[in-house]
This record gives C-alpha cells, structure tokens and sequence, in this order.
C-alpha cells in the first residue's frame, strides 16, 4: 500500500515553489486542463496534492474532485480558497471508492501513479479508475521515462536538485536516491535548505518511495485492467515517445 502522508507537512510547504521550478515549464498543467475542457467534465484527479494541476481546472468552473492521501496536501490546497465547484476527498489512489459517481476524465499528474509499488496495487487502481469513468471517459497520467545509464547509478550520492526564492530566504534542494533495480524501487530522499539572511541554516527531509516503470510494462498493465485503447507520448505536447524526453504520457480509453 501507499505511504498514508509520504510528503508530509515538510513536503506540502515546499511542493508549489519547487514544482513551479523545475515542473510548472514541463506544460503538464495546460496538457490537463485542455483534457479536461474537452470532456467537459466532472474531472477526477488522483494524487492532487496542493491543487497546482486541479485547482486553474476548477476555476473554470468544471466540477472537480480532488483525491490524496496526504492530509498536510489537502490542508494547503484548502488554503488557497478553492471554488465550490471543487470537492476534496481524503484517501488512496489504489483502493478509492466514490459510490455512484462517475467521470469523464480522471488523470494523475506529476508521476503519482509511481507512488504504487507493487502490481497488485497498480492494477487495484487501473480498475478503480474504469469504475469510475463515464462511457466514453479517458484516463491520463504521466510517469518518468527510466534513462538506463542513471538507473544503474543504485546509490545516487546527495546532489543539489533545485533553488528558489521565499521571500527574503533562499530554498536549495537536495535529493539522494538509493535503487532497488530487481523491484525497480527508488528510495529518495529531499532535503530542503532553508537559507535565510542573518539566520542559521534550517533543514528539514522528507522521504518517499517510487516504481519505475517502462513503456510496454504501462500499456500491459492498462490492457490488463481492461483499457482497450492506449496512447504513449513523449512529452505534453504529443510529440511521439522517444526515449529520450525523458516524459512518458498516457491517455487511456476503455469499451463503454
């Protein structure tokens, strides 16, 4: 099963500064909001944490719902006011139950579909999902594509990942990562620096566990929970997948 809280209260704090670094350019946040137009909703995302893919989505007045299992995730996204339109609803992505509700899109940004570790869980997911989707509804999600040569480093030293500003203060992130290449498993671990003038450093960690996945092992686990049209990516503007990108994105039909 999934972490209950992986990022916690360290993680919630920093996630909308650091996403907008080195995520916010990707243009994953405009890749799902023309999904989600496009279907008109309701739209489901799972894994929203602080809403910096959901909430510009909600804003357009489409009816949302927001599933995460961090609480620290969901109280930093009630903070920014949320619409009306935009429901948010405590728990895990592999196991979720919403009754009679059914969606036109559910998607999973910023690779928290890699947060399950195991198939058994993966595929508990990919079934909930079709449960949940309307007739004619989609699926997307965006997973890392593995580089070979940096999945072989298995104990990835401390190395500075990202800096911004706070305010007065600057935050630098380091992250460490130790490979469990026969479970395809990445422990990682981000440190967040916090340097601010006429102050001692302050440093705060959080770690968390991800499954790296390959192109053909994604579309084997979508065809096997019963999806029967597939797309792969290579990056948000679908371009085709290369590899090289280093983006794996996939939408996902199944038979009404």
């Amino acid at each position: 099963m999934q972490h209950a809280d992986a990022y916690g209260p360290t993680g919630a704090r920093h996630c909308d500064s650091a996403f907008e670094t080195f995520r916010t350019p990707s243009g994953d946040v405009e890749f799902y909001r023309a999904l989600a137009l496009a279907s008109g909703g309701p739209v489901l995302e799972l894994g929203c944490g602080s809403g910096r893919v959901l909430l510009p989505i909600a804003r357009e007045g489409i009816a949302c719902t927001g599933l995460d299992s961090s609480d620290a995730m969901l109280e930093e996204l009630a903070r920014k006011s949320p619409p009306e339109n935009l429901r948010l609803v405590p728990g895990a992505m592999e196991d979720f139950d919403l009754g009679s509700d059914r969606f036109s899109l559910i998607y999973s940004a910023f690779r928290s579909f890699q947060h399950l570790l195991t198939v058994p869980d993966q595929l508990s997911c990919l079934r909930a999902v079709r449960r949940h989707l309307a007739p004619g509804g989609q699926f997307a999600f965006d997973v890392f594509a593995p580089k070979l040569e940096r999945i072989a480093i298995f104990d990835e030293k401390e190395f500075e990942e990202a800096r911004w500003r706070d305010g007065e203060d600057e935050i630098v992130r380091w992250t460490s990562v130790r490979r469990d290449p026969a479970a395809q498993i990445m422990d990682v671990t981000f440190r967040y620096e916090r340097h601010r003038p006429g102050s001692p450093s302050e440093s705060h960690s959080v770690s968390t566990r991800m499954r790296y996945f390959f192109r053909y092992e994604i579309e084997h686990l979508l065809f096997r929970a019963g999806f029967s049209s597939v797309e792969v990516f290579g990056g948000f503007d679908r371009r085709p997948y290369d590899y090289f990108s280093g983006e794996t994105v996939v939408i996902a039909k199944a038979d009404s």
